[in-house]
C-alpha cells in the first residue's frame, strides 16, 4: 500500500514583504490569499485615518470669507468622510488596480487569475498601509498638520508642500510601485521589460494628473 503524502502550500506573509517580496510573489502565484491581508491591511488605513482625521482642525480648512462656526461643521464631515475613508479608498484602490492588470495580464494572454491579482496588490497595499500610518503618526505627534503633505515625499524635504508634482514623489509609493513591477512579472507573469514599463506609464499619468491639480489650484488662488 502506497501512502500518500499531500504537501501543504506555503502561503505568502504579509511582514515579508518588507524583506523578501520576490519569495512572497511566488507563495501568492501557488497560494493566493485575500481575507485575513486584507482586513490588516484595512485596519492598518483605518488607524492612519482616524490619527489624520483627530489631528484636523477648523483652521486646516478655513477658507476666506467662511465663519467659524461653518469651519467647524466643515471640519467635523471632514472628519467622518476621512474615517470612513480610511475603510473604503484601500479596498477601492485594490480592486482598481486588480482589475486594470487582470485585463492587461488577459491581453497578453497569461494564466493570472483575478485572485492572485487581488492578493498580489493586497499584499503590495501593505508597504503603502505602514507608510500612511507612519507619516501620520509622525506629523501628529509634530504637531503638524495633515495637509502639508507625507513627511517623506520631496514636498516636504524641499519646503513645497503644496506641489502636487513633488508629493507624487514619496518613499512609500515609490517602493510600491517598483513591487508592483517584480509582482506583474512573478505574478502576472509578464516579462520583467513590460511590467516596468506598465507601472512607468502609470506613474506619468499619476504626474499629469498631480501637475494639472496645481496648475488648476494655483488658478483658484488655493
Amino acid at each position: 500500500m502506497e501512502n500518500e503524502v499531500q504537501v501543504k502550500k506555503r502561503g505568502p506573509n504579509l511582514l515579508g514583504m518588507f524583506w523578501s517580496p520576490g519569495e512572497q510573489f511566488e507563495s501568492i502565484r501557488q497560494n493566493p490569499r485575500i481575507w485575513i491581508p486584507l482586513l490588516i491591511v484595512s485596519v492598518l488605513n483605518i488607524a492612519a485615518y482616524l490619527i489624520m482625521a483627530m489631528s484636523m482642525t477648523a483652521n486646516d480648512l478655513m477658507l476666506p470669507g467662511m465663519t467659524a462656526e461653518e469651519a467647524e461643521m466643515t471640519l467635523a464631515i471632514a472628519k467622518a468622510t476621512t474615517a470612513v475613508s480610511g475603510f473604503v479608498a484601500p479596498i477601492f484602490a485594490i480592486l482598481f488596480s486588480s482589475l486594470i492588470h487582470f485585463i492587461i495580464v488577459k491581453i497578453a494572454r497569461k494564466e493570472t487569475t483575478f485572485k492572485q491579482l487581488f492578493s498580489m496588490n493586497t499584499y503590495i497595499s501593505m508597504i503603502g498601509a505602514v507608510g500612511i500610518l507612519l507619516n501620520f503618526a509622525i506629523m501628529a505627534a509634530m504637531g503638524v498638520s495633515s495637509t502639508e503633505g507625507y513627511i517623506t515625499s520631496l514636498a516636504s524635504l524641499f519646503g513645497s508642500s503644496h506641489s502636487s508634482v513633488l508629493s507624487a514623489f514619496e518613499l512609500f509609493s515609490i517602493w510600491q510601485m517598483i513591487l508592483t513591477a517584480i509582482g506583474l512579472h512573478k505574478v502576472g507573469q509578464l516579462s520583467k521589460t513590460v511590467s516596468y514599463i506598465i507601472v512607468i506609464i502609470f506613474f506619468l499619468i499619476t504626474l499629469g494628473f498631480a501637475a494639472l491639480g496645481s496648475i488648476f489650484a494655483g488658478m483658484a488662488g488655493l
